[in-house]
C-alpha cells in the first residue's frame, strides 16, 4: 500500500529543518548561479516562511557559504578508500566514478565556487576551498602511504596538489566548457593519477635539495608506483 507524502508544512526538529533548507538551496544553487536565487524562493520550495528560514540562516550569503562548505566536504579531487582487497586501479577508477557523480548532481554550486559562470574568485568562498583542498591531500597521502600525514615530505604533498588542480581543471572542461565528456574525464583523471604517482613523482623527488629526503620518506608509496607500471 502506497505511503502519503508527508506535508510540506509537517513539523520538524531544528536539525531536521536546518538539512532540509539546506538541501533545498543546494538543489536551487546547483541548478542556477547565485544571483538568480533568492531566499524567498528558498524558503518556498523549503516549506517554511522566509522569517524562519532567516532565523536559521541570517542573509542568502550565510546559506550559500554552508551549502559550500556541505559540497566541499566531498574532497576537490578523487581519493580512494582504504585497502579494502582491490587493486589500485580498481580504487582509483571507483574514487574518480563516484567524484565525477558528485559533481554532476551539484554542477551549478561547484561552478560558481571554482569561479566559472562569470562570478569570478571569492575570498570566503576560496578560503574554504583552500582548507577542503588540503584535508583532501590528507586523506590522499594516508590512502597511499599510511602513516601521519604531517610528516610525508613536502615534494609528495606538492605534487599531490598539481594532481588536485589537474582533477578540477578536468572537471571544468567536461561540466562547463563542454569539450571533454564524462567518460573522456574519468579517463583522463585516472590515468593523469597513474601519471603522476609513476612518473612525475619520481622525477621531482630526484631533484630534492637535500639527496635522499624524498626517496625515503616516499619509499612507503612504492607499492603503488609498482601497481601502477
Amino acid at each position: 500500500m502506497a505511503t502519503t507524502p508527508a506535508p510540506r508544512w509537517q513539523r520538524l526538529d531544528h536539525d531536521e529543518r536546518r538539512r532540509q533548507i539546506l538541501a533545498c538551496a543546494r538543489r536551487l544553487f546547483s541548478e542556477r548561479h547565485y544571483a538568480a536565487v533568492s531566499t524567498s524562493e528558498i524558503a518556498r520550495e523549503a516549506g517554511v516562511a522566509r522569517g524562519l528560514l532567516h532565523h536559521y540562516f541570517r542573509t542568502k550569503r550565510e546559506l550559500y557559504l554552508e551549502v559550500v562548505r556541505a559540497l566541499v566536504r566531498v574532497p576537490s579531487h578523487p581519493v580512494p578508500e582504504a585497502d579494502d582487497g582491490r587493486t589500485v586501479e580498481e580504487q582509483i577508477e571507483d574514487s574518480v566514478g563516484r567524484w565525477l557523480e558528485t559533481l554532476r548532481r551539484n554542477r551549478g554550486t561547484w561552478l560558481a565556487a571554482n569561479g566559472a559562470q562569470g562570478l569570478g574568485r571569492d575570498p570566503e568562498v576560496e578560503a574554504i576551498l583552500e582548507q577542503a583542498r588540503e584535508h583532501a591531500i590528507d586523506s590522499l597521502i594516508v590512502a597511499i602511504r599510511p602513516g601521519d600525514p604531517a610528516t610525508a615530505p613536502p615534494e609528495l604533498r606538492a605534487v599531490l596538489r598539481a594532481y588536485s588542480g589537474f582533477a578540477e581543471a578536468a572537471s571544468l572542461e567536461w561540466l562547463e566548457r563542454r569539450r571533454l565528456t564524462r567518460e573522456q574525464a574519468h579517463a583522463l583523471v585516472v590515468q593523469g593519477f597513474f601519471s603522476i604517482v609513476r612518473d612525475a613523482l619520481p622525477a621531482v623527488e630526484r631533484l630534492a635539495p637535500q639527496p635522499g629526503r624524498a626517496s625515503n620518506g616516499n619509499r612507503k608509496i612504492n607499492h603503488v608506483r609498482k601497481a601502477v607500471q
